[in-house]
């Protein structure tokens, strides 16, 4: 399945016509890279040397004060919520309507540099200072399976248990959804820029034109880039064999080796996209709109292959002291009012039912928008990876960083 380029430009124009300007936390331009590649081979290994580390509910007890102290830290990606200048609309009616103080903190650039920064912390049982973080599904499995994350109380957050869509309630890691609540969803996809190519419309066509030997770069968060791989290799990405994923690792090698991919990035793509220096690349659908404001040459398809679905996910860490507070602020947005204001500026797949009909009343031009409110048929060959146990993980970033030369 493809979405013809022209489609997405009509629903970016119909964006900047009702004057939505978010960026994307991915779009969200920095230095370093998004993933592996940005902090190097020591900030994969900084994951390694986890399984003594380990926890319990028994083995790690946090105490609750949020009835004393009205007040919660939340640590997200940057440009992740909805702004009006400097001010944050939907997070000061929280503060405003609940009494509770937030401190906003845009200190998540990444999920593995962030995990290196606190699981020494988190595994000994000690306080990170925070009381929501907001992980990538796979990022988020780790954590839970680790033990490092505090039950929540579903019953404390009525909208939630009301209005998350039937298709983020059950996820392999969080059967439940005892430990997570989703923030926002994405798609990873293909980008180009027409200015300097046609359409590519295939995992396929960007690793194997020779028209564009040279100038394609590939994402540097693994479970992205083998996803791709992986169905390229015709296995399921969320259930592939051993034999499989060396497959997949060795076809990337094998492109890496050929000379196809000039390098592997984080969110730099769009600097290198935008000025010609790459001419398509794998990308994440946020991205879109925000770079199209300023180039519209910039294109967005659904590939042959499928596309990466995934999640972003709010947690409470053990010894969080204020899990309450946290709770009400997952509830409100899940109001599906508030949660249209935040999809509106972010641009990302809005988990919360009535939030599209709740839309009409936000911003009409992106009631069906398939960026934001996917329908079944868009999404039918979205993929998400399996899920891996911890020493598995491990093994693969190690022959994933081998490969790309991080």
């Amino acid at each position: 399945m493809t979405v013809h380029p022209d489609r997405l430009d009509e629903l970016v124009r119909a964006a900047r016509a009702g004057g939505v300007r978010g960026v994307g936390r991915r779009s969200f331009l920095r230095g370093a890279s998004v993933s592996a590649l940005a902090v190097g081979v020591p900030g994969l290994l900084a994951a390694c040397g986890t399984e003594s580390q380990v926890q319990t509910a028994e083995s790690c007890t946090s105490e609750d004060r949020s009835a004393a102290e009205k007040a919660l830290v939340f640590s997200n990606w940057p440009e992740y919520i909805d702004r009006k200048g400097k001010k944050m609309p939907t997070l000061e009616e929280f503060q405003t309507t609940s009494g509770i103080s937030v401190t906003y903190n845009t200190d998540i650039n990444d999920n593995t540099e962030f995990f290196g920064k606190v699981k020494d912390q988190l595994g000994g049982c000690e306080p990170i200072g925070r009381d929501i973080i907001t992980m990538t599904d796979w990022m988020a499995a780790r954590m839970v399976a680790l033990g490092w994350v505090q039950e929540l109380d579903m019953g404390a957050m009525p909208h939630v248990e009301a209005n998350l869509k039937s298709d983020l309630r059950s996820p392999t890691w969080d059967p439940d959804r005892s430990y997570s609540v989703p923030w926002q969803s994405g798609l990873t996809g293909i980008a180009y820029n027409a200015k300097y190519t046609g359409e590519v419309g295939s995992f396929e066509e960007l690793m194997t034109r020779s028209d564009l030997k040279g100038k394609v770069s590939l994402l540097s968060e693994m479970g992205d880039t083998m996803l791709f791989m992986l169905l390229l290799e015709g296995a399921d990405p969320e259930d592939f064999t051993e034999e499989q994923w060396s497959g997949a690792l060795g076809r990337l090698e094998g492109y890496v080796g050929s000379g196809q991919i000039r390098r592997f990035t984080g969110n730099d793509y769009i600097r290198d996209l935008n000025a010609g220096n790459v001419v398509a690349c794998e990308a994440w659908s946020g991205d879109v709109i925000a770079m199209q404001y300023d180039n519209p040459d910039i294109k967005w398809v659904v590939p042959e292959e499928g596309l990466s679905l995934w999640s972003d996910n709010m947690l409470v860490p053990n010894k969080a002291e204020h899990k309450a507070n946290a709770e009400a602020l997952m509830d409100f947005y899940y109001q599906p009012e508030i949660a249209a204001q935040l999809a509106a500026w972010v641009n990302y797949i809005c988990p919360v039912e009535g939030a599209q009909e709740a839309m009409e009343q936000v911003d009409p031009s992106l009631v069906d928008n398939p960026l934001i409110f996917p329908d079944e048929d868009f999404l039918a060959n979205a993929y998400g990876f399996m899920e891996l146990d911890e020493s598995t993980r491990q093994q693969y970033d190690k022959d994933f960083a081998r490969v790309i030369g991080a």
